[in-house]
């Protein structure tokens, strides 16, 4: 069961939802968070060129790094204050942690000491990424050691999820953690399997439905026909889910090292939180 959930925090929209469904989990599965602010050393040393300008002669550059350091940390510093004093308002234990580096490695890192790492769609420069994704999301999605879950701009209350069951490894994992999290939120579970040999869908759906028997859930299950990732966004519409479930990646190594492509499509377009279990 998950008691201990670290969430990404910055000055960004997408930030503030995740916080928004890491209070409403929080609360709801009696968990402690860790609010993780990471001071990205990429944009400091990125000002290493100004310094170079400066010593050669224009003085407003010099020691430009380090009054960044200064800036940034105090920004920081605020940031994870308010998050303290949102989870104090809420009657949630919360911890705060204050990191310099790059910020995928450091909520990796931190995320070892948690059950669920939460993190926003997309992060304060998301003006500047490329695509639906943001680049640190991205980033974290490939290299987080605990399952992820990856929030849209806007927040809903859960109160429907969906699981998207392949039979895999992983999507048995995402099964586990779906079990106990609509036991826990006493809400209903719709499980699907997308494929295109229908003999093989159902034995794979067969498989689902035998585990969850013995939960006490309220849950449907639907063979979906087609491509997985179209598969999947669809039916999220269609039951009209607050919550999806998936496993993370294919089984291929060398896709594991680039954003699978179900995944990547799935991150990109579904309009719900998006629970990756690794």
């Amino acid at each position: 069961m998950i008691k201990r959930i670290l969430v990404g925090i910055d000055t960004s929209e997408h930030s503030r939802t995740a916080q928004a469904y890491a209070f409403h989990l929080a609360r709801r599965l009696g968990a402690t968070l860790i609010g993780v602010h990471v001071v990205d050393i990429v944009s400091i040393e990125g000002s290493f060129f100004h310094d170079i300008s400066g010593s050669l002669g224009l003085e407003p550059y010099l020691d430009f790094s380090s009054k960044m350091r200064e800036i940034l940390n105090t920004r920081g510093k605020a940031v994870l204050e308010d998050f303290a004093q949102a989870a104090r308002r809420e009657n949630i234990p919360a911890e705060t942690v204050l990191d310099m580096g790059v910020v995928p490695n450091q909520l990796c890192e931190r995320a070892k000491a948690a059950d669920l790492l939460m993190i926003g769609h997309r992060g304060v420069n998301e003006r500047f990424s490329t695509g639906l994704l943001g680049s640190t999301t991205e980033s974290v999605a490939r290299k987080s050691p605990r399952p992820m879950l990856v929030s849209p701009i806007r927040f809903h209350e859960i109160s429907r999820a969906l699981l998207a069951y392949d039979g895999s490894d992983r999507a048995s994992r995402a099964m586990r953690a779906a079990a106990d999290f609509v036991a826990t939120l006493d809400i209903p579970l719709v499980v699907i399997t997308v494929a295109r040999d229908l003999k093989l869908g159902e034995r794979t759906l067969d498989q689902a439905r035998s585990y969850l028997e013995p939960y006490s859930i309220r849950a449907e299950f639907k063979l979906v026909q087609g491509h997985a990732h179209e598969g999947i966004i669809g039916s999220v519409k269609e039951f009209a889910a607050d919550l999806l479930f998936i496993g993370a990646y294919g089984h291929s190594r060398i896709i594991e090292m680039v954003l699978g492509s179900n995944t990547e499509y799935v991150l990109r377009n579904a309009p719900c939180p998006v629970f990756l279990s690794r």
